[in-house]
């Protein structure tokens, strides 16, 4: 019989009372255990964890005593910098979040290559083939940096640049390690026009963690004068590279079909984590509950 995934949820889905400083992440954590997660990804935002022994420590026994695994580690970067010293600087920066996960005892540590805000217009396949070299460089550094510890590293389709199935396999093609995956977002790949119903089968071999997201998809001029293409940070509308709005959703009540893509993931036997990221405007608490009820319920039946 196959094993079933981890279901589990980020800290991200909470982030709103992260910021306000109504909950902390020990907080956040006991809430998720409440609530039937079974392991937790800590992203630090709101909180931070570098440099902060005192933190880390109770982080590892909160984690110990609810006996709710902390099972990855995830960090913005932005590593494609023309000049060599400052992309080293981040790769270096990239390599001291490896050494929080380790003393944590993170599996895995997922990081960006490219920011999330970098220019559309620079989005082309000649600029992600000229750089691509950067990609291949800090990643492989990262993941062979991370190999001591038993770290696998991940990339996430994040963003509009190291986005879409075809531009991350590549890059997990060509940096070659058995330690470096994929993250994949089931959501994230819609921010660049690629539907999941049709991707997420071919993703699957290269994946080492999954985000479960959904999104209301529609047309622009249903929303006229809302939005932008950074909007997202709140869980408001954002355009897509085709000219799309999508707005984060309660899991299974947006536009994405969900059971096909969770269909897909079955069948491939993949039995890893998969992390709820909830994004979306209703109240965080109450959408992170029942979304982490229907995939659960979803796995079930698929």
């Amino acid at each position: 019989m196959q094993n079933m995934p981890k279901i589990g949820m980020s800290s991200y889905c909470l982030v709103e009372h992260l910021y306000q400083k109504d909950m902390d992440i020990l907080e956040v954590m006991q809430w998720a255990k409440d609530n039937g997660a079974e392991h937790i990804e800590l992203v630090p935002f709101g909180f931070s964890l570098i440099d902060d022994e005192e933190l880390c420590r109770r982080v590892k026994e909160k984690s110990q005593e609810l006996s709710l695994p902390l099972s990855n580690y995830a960090i913005l970067a932005d590593v494609l910098k023309w000049d060599g010293q400052e992309r080293q600087a981040e790769i270096q920066r990239l390599k001291s979040h490896v050494d929080v996960a380790a003393k944590l005892g993170i599996p895995l540590m997922r990081h960006d290559i490219s920011s999330f805000r970098r220019p559309l217009e620079s989005n082309t396949p000649a600029n992600f083939e000229k750089e691509f070299f950067m990609m291949v460089e800090a990643a492989t550094q990262v993941a062979d940096y991370a190999a001591q510890y038993g770290i696998t590293t991940t990339v996430e389709n994040h963003g509009f640049f190291v986005n879409g199935s075809d531009r991350v396999i590549r890059l997990v093609e060509a940096v070659n390690r058995p330690n470096f995956k994929m993250c994949l977002d089931t959501g994230n790949l819609l921010c660049v026009d690629e539907q999941p119903e049709t991707s997420i089968k071919k993703c699957m071999p290269y994946v080492g963690m999954v985000h479960m997201k959904d999104f209301y998809i529609r047309k622009k001029e249903q929303l006229p004068g809302i939005g932008g293409l950074f909007k997202c940070d709140a869980g408001s509308w954002f355009e897509t590279l085709g000219g799309r709005m999508l707005r984060g959703s309660i899991f299974g009540q947006g536009d994405i079909d969900v059971l096909s893509v969770i269909r897909d993931i079955k069948s491939s036997g993949y039995d890893g984590f998969i992390s709820l990221e909830f994004e979306g405007m209703e109240e965080s608490r109450q959408a992170s509950l029942i979304s982490l009820n229907t995939i659960k319920n979803i796995f079930a039946l698929a």
